[in-house]
């Protein structure tokens, strides 16, 4: 990484206002790994935080005034309010404060190829299998990823190549403040309507995106809306799908027992070989589809690829199976949209369980409300349906919506509001040979936690 952008060259004390988010973390380990003194602070304890802690950062509980001293550069995440105490006093001190995306942005100025995943679905799986795919090739890739990959003990790598792997999020046109080399398009989707309004807002937000790369685009080339946001784009083009007609298709896709997957990665009606994945589900057949492109699009040959995608078993959050008591097998999972319910829970209905329960907490108010009825709809694949109350995260609930309002249109589903509560009442109706599988972007899976202490009580 080398350090270019005029904002943080001479800063030496660099405080992060929300630290423990998920997309703050890895720009933190970032940061932590090329000598930059961090500290940051929080409300919430969480997983993220404590590995925050342990790279040696001093965390602040609480968020107040005086906990920016001594910064000379101050970052927040889009989730603190404006009347947060300690973002008054940032924006009051006379040090540079910037939002979490545009320190993104900087960081990704400072790679050769900053080969950035956007789309509605899938970008942090899709992400962590190149980056994986990347690691064994020998590649020494950094990385900026919204879950945690086992293989770089957290979110961030620094790595010393040029290469970059990063996550880009369209949520309030986050990725426009990125500088992109390669663009990975999976999907667009219906989502963050709250802000962007209609489908061609979000579409000509891609479209802007796209044509920001510096070099090729590597996109489904059977999402209608992806050909929507290509229209004018002229950059080199690699396509994937599950049609042969794309430059890249899988073939001959034999689901194993478990979670094991195999197929052939075809090339133009040309089979480059045979690849096995250790994710469910046929929507990580197309992300490793899509993360073969994308890894061979910078360099990386298909037996590196296979090694990659055979290394990989998964992101943190993504259908993480946490552990099993009483023949109940317990799993988390981040999927927070009705597209992505639908296909977390097709992956689990089609495994070795006797039931799948899914425990869901939905995410801000308008998402819920504008997709009531395709929540209720994806989460009915459930055997049974178990809600927290919504988590607002950076909105009031001004749509007068609550989980009671989605679990009247699910068959037999009900909600409570504390989280011991969500677990006392599933384990009193598990059984051997049940899924119990946690479903939200938020903290659900603190629920799931006490799920597997309450089973082994």
């Amino acid at each position: 990484m080398q350090i270019c952008d005029p904002l943080l060259l001479g800063k030496k004390h660099i405080h992060f206002i929300g630290i423990g988010g998920s997309g703050m973390f890895p720009l933190a380990q970032i940061l932590h790994g090329e000598g930059f003194y961090l500290t940051g602070s929080d409300n919430n304890p969480s997983d993220t935080l404590e590995l925050v802690k342990a790279l040696g950062i001093p965390v602040a509980m609480g968020q107040r005034a005086e906990n920016i001293q001594g910064a000379d550069l101050i970052v927040h995440t889009a989730a603190i309010m404006a009347d947060n105490p300690e973002l008054i006093a940032a924006k009051a001190s006379g040090v540079p404060v910037i939002e979490r995306s545009v320190l993104l942005g900087i960081i990704t100025r400072c790679f050769e190829n900053a080969l950035c995943v956007c789309g509605t679905h899938g970008k942090t799986t899709t992400s962590c299998m190149i980056t994986q795919i990347l690691l064994e090739g020998g590649f020494d890739p950094s990385a900026v990823i919204g879950g945690k990959l086992p293989a770089i003990g957290g979110n961030g790598r620094v790595g010393k190549s040029g290469l970059m792997v990063c996550e880009a999020c369209e949520f309030v046109d986050t990725f426009l403040k990125l500088s992109p080399g390669t663009v990975v398009l999976l999907n667009i989707d219906e989502d963050h309507m709250d802000y962007f309004k209609t489908m061609e807002n979000l579409i000509a937000s891609f479209h802007k995106f796209c044509s920001m790369a510096a070099g090729p685009l590597v996109v489904n080339g059977e999402d209608p809306n992806a050909a929507k946001a290509l229209e004018g784009v002229d950059k080199p083009l690699i396509t994937f799908g599950w049609s042969g007609e794309n430059d890249y298709s899988p073939a001959n896709v034999t689901i194993h027992r478990s979670v094991h997957t195999s197929f052939d990665l075809m090339h133009r009606g040309t089979c480059l070989g045979r690849l096995e994945i250790f994710v469910p589900g046929r929507h990580n057949v197309l992300n490793a589809v899509a993360a073969a492109a994308a890894a061979m699009a910078v360099g990386a040959s298909f037996e590196q690829v296979k090694a990659g995608l055979a290394a990989f078993h998964g992101a943190g959050r993504r259908f993480e199976i946490l552990g099993e008591e009483q023949g109940v097998t317990v799993a988390d999972d981040y999927a927070h949209h009705p597209a992505e319910l639908r296909a977390t829970l097709e992956a689990a209905k089609a495994l070795d369980f006797k039931r799948v329960i899914a425990v869901h907490q939905p995410f801000t108010y308008s998402r819920t409300s504008l997709l009531l009825e395709e929540f209720a709809q994806a989460l009915s694949l459930a055997d049974q349906v178990v809600l927290s109350e919504i988590m607002g995260s950076r909105e009031k609930n001004t749509w007068n919506i609550y989980s009671r309002d989605l679990a009247e249109k699910i068959p037999g589903c009900v909600w409570f509001d504390g989280f011991q509560e969500i677990a006392d009442h599933v384990c009193s109706i598990v059984q051997p040979g049940d899924l119990v599988l946690t479903l939200g972007c938020g903290d659900i899976y603190k629920a799931a936690k006490l799920i597997l202490t309450g089973l082994r009580k």
